[in-house]
């Protein structure tokens, strides 16, 4: 079975996207010392530094090729994308574990898959009933195994608020991916690297003027070697995911049906399970094996309906 060209291409550029994504769980886990948003406000401070130093030498030539509509997508894409996400996702890891967020952000192929039903080379609905319950399933599983952990009554309220910024994480960021590959597909004068930047520069400027308010009550408490640290983990963080992993990301989505192109993602889940297991240093629970299992499968289950639609149609 042959494979179009430009869907080979897109599934690689997926896959690296996701890779590079797995150590978002990490950041706040190696930062204990900051809250979620303020993890989130580095990291996109370093998004846009980085961002700013790649794109400068075409500046203008860029901004020249945006229109209104533009920067006003750029503006909603890098706050609810981007601050508003991770910010979620940090302040679920601080609270239920690397685990049991990157299961539930996991659901996003389920939301974008969802959301794409009726888009160009989408898959029947009713032909991914099967995969989709798989994945509901194992979130099911892992929300539940969450919720038991709680030893008392502030530990169960501290899981009940880490499922609930874990779900608003999910909800965020496939609103993100649906708008973001839209929008893509009818932006033909800005390459996909170059668009990626420029989320970038917008978030970080955003995150340049939440840095005052956020840090201002606290930022004194740390020590130089703990900014030292969190800058280290915000800067690598913000290199690995947001600028390569973003790239990756946007020609993903220029090359992929909406649907396929969510469900690659799961290597991002995969990817943060292992890294979060490593950092606890435990093996995980059968509770935890049997929702990956659902999960997983669930993805894979939807990505045979594609495969055997690739095989048919020539893109």
């Amino acid at each position: 079975m042959f494979i179009d060209r430009s869907l080979a291409k897109g599934l690689g550029y997926g896959i690296g996207a996701g890779l590079c994504w797995g150590v978002i769980f990490l950041g706040p886990a190696l930062t204990p010392g900051l809250s979620g948003l303020q993890f989130a406000v580095l990291r996109f401070l370093c998004y846009g530094v980085f961002s700013v130093a790649l794109l400068l030498p075409r500046w203008r030539d860029v901004c020249s090729r945006l229109t209104r509509a533009d920067w006003k997508s750029l503006f909603w894409l890098s706050l609810i994308g981007n601050l508003l996400y991770y910010s979620l996702v940090g302040s679920a890891v601080q609270r239920v574990g690397i685990a049991t967020t990157s299961l539930i952000v996991g659901l996003i192929p389920v939301v974008i898959t969802l959301a794409g039903r009726n888009d160009a080379n989408a898959v029947a609905l009713t032909r991914l009933i099967p995969s989709l319950c798989c994945a509901i399933a194992g979130v099911v599983l892992i929300s539940l195994s969450a919720l038991q952990r709680g030893e008392n009554t502030e530990m169960r309220v501290g899981n009940v608020l880490g499922l609930i910024c874990a779900t608003g994480a999910m909800i965020s960021w496939s609103w993100y991916a649906v708008s973001n590959a839209r929008r893509l597909k009818v932006i033909a004068k800005v390459s996909a690297h170059e668009w990626s930047l420029l989320t970038g520069i917008m978030t970080g400027a955003l995150a340049l003027l939440l840095a005052i308010p956020v840090f201002a009550l606290e930022g004194s408490t740390y020590s130089a070697a703990a900014w030292i640290n969190f800058f280290l983990v915000a800067g690598g963080v913000a290199l690995l995911s947001s600028v390569v992993g973003g790239a990756c990301w946007n020609q993903a989505s220029r090359l992929l049906p909406l649907a396929l192109g969510s469900q690659v993602l799961v290597i991002e889940t995969l990817a943060g399970l292992l890294f979060g297991f490593l950092w606890e240093q435990r093996l995980p629970s059968l509770l935890e094996v049997v929702a990956m299992g659902l999960l997983v499968s669930g993805v894979v289950w939807c990505l045979g309906c594609y495969r055997g639609r690739a095989g048919r149609v020539v893109v």
